[in-house]
């Protein structure tokens, strides 16, 4: 029976290889090659005696084991974070923030400094996903989560029901009739797609040429330089179509099946750091939920 730890490094490599569901993923975020993160997992398999992930062709998979395995690696990793904060006087200096790259550039970003002169005293350091997580990430204390439903193994607070509906930039020429000729993007793997979109209203929907990405932040960027239309939602949406940067050329919006979602690590709850942002996160979505529908009256 082995009697010592692996090493902390493999720990590290496969926390980031699950978090991700991809060794490039895990690569980026630890400075290192495809390979040498592959080379890891197998050493680390390899002590265990078992897998960890299954090997697909495009994407990987948490095994029984890793499924198993991952809570007790974060929370040993959280440990040690809280262990070092209390030893090295640190506790609810930084407050770790994560949410999803759309939600930071289009509807965090532009009322950041508010939060910041509100809260000088509070460091915050931001952290984007493309990805839903299936736990919380690691050393974050407050997570927005995009999501249907988060997994049931985290305490998740839902923020908003949003709508969701095409945006184009202000001087783009399109009609109902000549929608589907023109060009169309959507984020992939979300329920809000132009096809659910059409079917809402009974639309009559052919089988238009869509182009798919992976995030609002690239579809929108597009849509605002005059290359098309996207959908969005009114949470990231509201700002740039106040600006005038981005319109709604129709009037039907669809329900959202997804939704934003705040959640706290249990460390949170004794930072005064985390749970004043927790708290002006909340104030700031319900502001904007009441606006609306004050708008819609």
């Amino acid at each position: 029976m082995k009697t010592a730890l692996p090493p902390l490094g493999w720990l590290r490599t496969f926390e980031a290889a699950a978090r991700h569901l991809s060794f490039t993923g895990a690569a980026h975020d630890l400075n290192m090659t495809q390979s040498a993160v592959s080379q890891q997992i197998k050493s680390l398999e390899g002590y265990l005696g078992q897998p960890l992930f299954i090997r697909r062709p495009r994407a990987l998979e948490l095994t029984e084991a890793g499924i198993t395995y991952l809570p007790v690696v974060r929370d040993a990793f959280r440990t040690l974070l809280r262990g070092t904060r209390a030893v090295t006087g640190q506790q609810g200096d930084v407050v770790q923030v994560i949410c999803n790259l759309s939600l930071a550039c289009f509807w965090l970003a532009p009322r950041l400094p508010q939060f910041r002169a509100a809260h000088p005293e509070v460091k915050l350091n931001l952290i984007t996903e493309l990805w839903e997580p299936r736990e919380m990430a690691e050393n974050a204390d407050v997570e927005i989560r995009y999501s249907v439903r988060p997994s049931d193994t985290v305490r998740a607070e839902q923020l908003c029901s949003d709508y969701y509906y095409p945006v184009c930039a202000p001087d783009f020429p399109v009609t109902l009739d000549t929608l589907q000729d023109q060009p169309l993007y959507e984020c992939s793997n979300l329920l809000c797609s132009w096809a659910n979109w059409a079917e809402d209203q009974a639309l009559s929907w052919g089988d238009p040429t869509i182009v798919t990405a992976t995030t609002f932040a690239l579809t929108m960027s597009i849509a605002r330089a005059g290359g098309g239309l996207t959908l969005a939602h009114d949470t990231i949406a509201s700002w740039m179509i106040e600006r005038g940067e981005l319109i709604a050329p129709f009037s039907h919006r669809a329900p959202m099946a997804e939704a934003y979602y705040l959640i706290l690590s249990p460390q949170a709850e004794r930072s005064p750091g985390a749970i004043a942002f927790a708290n002006w996160v909340r104030a700031e979505f319900a502001r904007d939920q009441s606006t609306r529908l004050g708008t819609q009256a």
